[in-house]
């Protein structure tokens, strides 16, 4: 059996002429007023949308999007505002790509525009190791999704959905269930659920992410105060946005091979496909935890747990880090790295937070594959079947698209 895999592809777009940047500038400004209009009408149906951003001069493809792209903002996202640096996003009808070896720049975009015989084309800096994939792209071999075209400071970037097929792990009989918490305080908790115990508890430190994104605050917000030139603004933000990139590629990497040292694996993740639209704990630590991609982490082990044949299971992430793992009472998280359960019957008294959340994350997976409740202390009420009364997340089949970028932190 196979599966459909998704990865986003990111290029760089070489430095277009004045004329050229002029039309992006263009385009961006424009999709982004439509996209405000079409939302702040709130407008929630295709047809809804599309009478709003038909008179806007826009790509069919870039329309196509919009009228996608907001139904959900209401409905699925359940977002009250937008943000101000949303992407341009097409339809993969519109997406065109030639090659050749002897430009300097092999691969060419076409960057598409309203009116008959606008559209431009625009090398590209491609990430050498998606190469296989962009020449994939020539070949149809794979399949292009969605993809978006954004300014991120003085660097215009194209990201492109793909996907293509992979064979698809099979679930073992009797599967060692490993349970990962991602969090602000340890980046990583990884706990493998053997017998109903938890075993060989795993942590990647978050300390230097948090370092990290505290100086790139800072010294951005310095540069910007002092009128500092582009160029060194745009350096500063590039060294700490790969630096960052850079940890959640290692510690998606050491989560897979940690899952790797148990037999018949499977990993165990929290759904946090909207973490960012229901996160509101005021603006400082919104600001922190907005910046810190929890789902391009989640993202990137079940990409590598997939390359290597370890199937991954989502659970609802509703009370991990407050319900005992032991005996499903509802406890108390004195610090952050402190559980303390209130249940005078249950043997534990205080353990490691994250290891507790990680367990409870294992456990939420049934070894046979049906849902367990997530509500506490044994709530044995009839269910309805809705999304609300299982553990296990139901993953749409096109996933959000992930980036390789982390978002920038805004004062």
């Amino acid at each position: 059996m196979t599966t459909t895999a998704t990865k986003t592809l990111e290029a760089t777009l070489v430095p277009p002429t004045t004329g050229k940047e002029k039309r992006l500038e263009q385009t961006v400004t424009t999709y982004r007023r439509a996209l405000s209009d079409a939302f702040e009408s709130g407008a929630d149906t295709q047809s809804a949308v599309n009478d709003i951003v038909t008179p806007y001069t826009l790509t069919s493809y870039a329309k196509d999007a919009l009228k996608n792209y907001v139904p959900k903002l209401r409905r699925t996202y359940n977002a009250s505002e937008l943000e101000d640096d949303h992407p341009v996003r097409y339809t993969n009808r519109g997406f065109t790509l030639d090659h050749s070896d002897e430009r300097a720049y092999e691969f060419c975009w076409r960057v598409p525009q309203a009116g008959r015989g606008n559209a431009f084309w625009i090398p590209l800096r491609i990430n050498p190791e998606q190469e296989s994939l962009w020449f994939d792209l020539l070949d149809e071999s794979v399949t292009v999704g969605e993809f978006r075209l954004q300014q991120h400071r003085a660097n215009w970037v194209l990201h492109v959905t793909v996907e293509y097929d992979v064979a698809e792990p099979e679930t073992p009989d009797d599967p060692t269930r490993i349970g990962f918490d991602i969090g602000e305080s340890k980046l990583l908790t990884g706990c493998a659920c053997q017998n109903d115990t938890p075993t060989q508890p795993y942590i990647y430190d978050g300390g230097r992410a948090r370092q990290l994104r505290k100086e790139m605050y800072t010294t951005l917000k310095r540069l910007q105060e002092r009128d500092a030139e582009q160029w060194r603004i745009d350096e500063r933000f590039d060294h700490y946005q790969n630096a960052l990139t850079d940890i959640v590629e290692k510690a998606s990497r050491d989560a897979v091979e940690y899952a790797e040292s148990f037999e018949d694996a499977v990993i165990v993740l929290e759904d946090l496909s909207y973490i960012r639209e229901n996160l509101d704990y005021g603006k400082y630590m919104n600001r922190r935890l907005h910046s810190w991609a929890f789902a391009r982490l989640t993202n990137r082990i079940e990409d590598k747990a997939l390359e290597v044949g370890i199937p991954v299971k989502f659970v609802n992430p509703r009370y991990t880090s407050q319900t005992c793992h032991a005996c499903g009472h509802i406890g108390r998280r004195g610090s952050q790295a402190e559980f303390k359960c209130t249940n005078a019957e249950c043997w534990v008294t205080e353990y490691q937070a994250d290891i507790n959340a990680s367990a409870n994350i294992a456990a939420r997976v049934d070894p046979w594959g049906e849902s367990v409740p997530w509500k506490p202390e044994c709530d044995d009420s009839p269910r309805n079947g809705s999304r609300c009364d299982t553990a296990t997340g139901h993953r749409t089949p096109s996933r959000q698209s992930r980036q390789t970028t982390l978002a920038v932190f805004e004062s």
